[in-house]
């Protein structure tokens, strides 16, 4: 099959390029360094022209208010080249729980480009991933406050990016879903307790605190980020990828 990984140089595409790639299916990473603009549209019609499927991994730079208008956009850009271009199967990648929460911006913003997709002329597929083992840094990063980092007791499920582009490169050569995938991996633990055993497997100095005011997560309702009963389970368990 031939297919275009929009946003194919990232931390997920980069992956499901390489496999599909090492599957015998002909994929082709784009991005804006590679002049395709989702945003302007530049090189996105040539981009997607004649392929069976497009695989959407690109990202809004902001996860503020603004980001609703980065998926609108890039979205409507997409689907009009795709649809233009012939591809019969548009693959995006969503997050578990998202539209359980509405307080904030990003996850409103990842609902919209959902809605757009499922609204549109293609048959499509969406792929909702839980966190990403590979955003803890972040997450730590945001609430530390010198040597202390404050965490909600917020329950999470990781999974590794290296599960997530099995996924998603495995939906991207399947028939469309028309309808959604959930995956995550094998354990629910709350965030502070992610923290914890973060810096004990890569101690520098800091030392979590339960606060269930702090940052971004806060927000979120009981275990709405966690996989419910028809999800598929990844095998990568958090303290074997911290190893």
């Amino acid at each position: 099959m031939k297919i275009a990984v929009i946003g194919g140089t990232g931390l997920i595409g980069s992956r499901v390029v390489k496999k599909l790639n090492t599957a015998g299916h002909e994929a082709v990473p784009h991005s804006q360094s590679t002049g395709v603009d989702v945003i302007t549209g530049e090189g996105l019609a040539e981009a997607v022209a004649g392929a069976d499927v497009v695989v959407n991994l690109t990202n809004s730079p902001t996860f503020d208010d603004a980001s609703p208008a980065f998926f609108q956009t890039s979205m409507d850009n997409l689907l009009a080249a795709a649809q233009k271009g012939g591809v019969g199967h548009v693959v995006i990648l969503s997050i578990v729980g998202a539209d359980q929460v509405p307080g904030l911006d990003y996850y409103r913003a990842k609902v919209l480009q959902e809605d757009i997709l499922k609204a549109g002329p293609i048959p499509y597929s969406i792929v909702h991933a839980t966190q990403f083992m590979e955003f803890m840094d972040a997450f730590l990063s945001w609430t530390t406050e010198g040597d202390t980092v404050r965490l909600p007791t917020t329950p999470l499920q990781p999974i590794a990016a290296e599960d997530v582009s099995d996924a998603v490169a495995d939906v991207a050569v399947g028939a469309p879903l028309n309808g959604a995938l959930d995956i995550a991996g094998p354990d629910v633990v709350p965030l502070d307790e992610l923290g914890r055993i973060t810096l004990v497997a890569h101690p520098d100095g800091r030392t979590v605190v339960t606060d269930d005011t702090a940052g971004m997560f806060a927000a979120v309702p009981g275990d709405v980020l966690t996989a419910k009963d028809d999800a598929r389970i990844a095998p990568t368990h958090y303290s074997d990828w911290l190893s």
